[in-house]
């Protein structure tokens, strides 16, 4: 049996939808052209011209919700003197000069990207990983992927992000960053209270599973 979320967790899921609801209520006012004109002039070095990052340690960002984009451009930022809710020093420097509508226009942009496929690359770690995102592992409490996101990766619009053909080397670290609490941005623990219950071979078997959904 796969198992099921707590109530307070689909609490704070419907408010993710909310908020997410709200920001696509403004999407049309974003303008992706302008975040292309962005893109080109602070982030094409570490994600590529169209979102497709050529680095394994920088996430892909073509074809992500701009939802998803959004926040966690938020998140980088710190703001009226608060901490940044998801610390990187590089990300920091990168929008400390953007604006909201700055932000907006690059999520519109990454999400209209067209994401490059990419492949599994260890056949064993596959399977392994494929039982995991498909079933959980119901002994250990952790939810199967696809309840969130998708049996193709493919995310849940305005609630969870797209996963498929990300550089597994990513995924595997922010699933680790998730396990050691260092990464802190998941509403109500989810991500935390999933990846604390799994090894270092399980995270790679799912990072290496995720790079080769489409």
């Amino acid at each position: 049996m796969t198992p099921r979320w707590p109530a307070t967790v689909i609490a704070v899921a419907a408010s993710i939808l909310a908020a997410s609801l709200a920001f696509a209520q403004g999407a049309a006012k974003a303008d992706a052209a302008k975040g292309q004109s962005i893109v080109a002039q602070v982030c094409v070095a570490c994600h590529g011209n169209d979102g497709n990052s050529p680095l394994a340690a920088n996430p892909v960002l073509a074809g992500q919700y701009a939802g998803y984009t959004l926040k966690q451009l938020g998140n980088f930022k710190a703001q009226d003197g608060k901490p940044a809710e998801r610390p990187n020093a590089i990300m920091a420097g990168m929008v400390a000069s953007l604006s909201a509508e700055d932000m907006r226009n690059l999520a519109a942009y990454f999400e209209a990207q067209k994401p490059a496929p990419r492949a599994a690359r260890d056949p064993q770690l596959v399977k392994l990983g494929q039982s995991i995102y498909r079933g959980g592992i119901a002994e250990r409490g952790v939810a199967a992927c696809t309840a969130c996101h998708g049996p193709t990766g493919a995310g849940i619009p305005a609630q969870f992000p797209r996963l498929a053909g990300q550089h597994a080397e990513y995924t595997a670290a922010q699933l680790k960053a998730f396990r050691s609490g260092e990464r802190r941005n998941d509403p109500a623990r989810m991500m935390r209270s999933v990846t604390e219950r799994l090894t270092d071979r399980e995270i790679a078997a799912l990072a290496d599973y995720i790079s080769g959904l489409r």
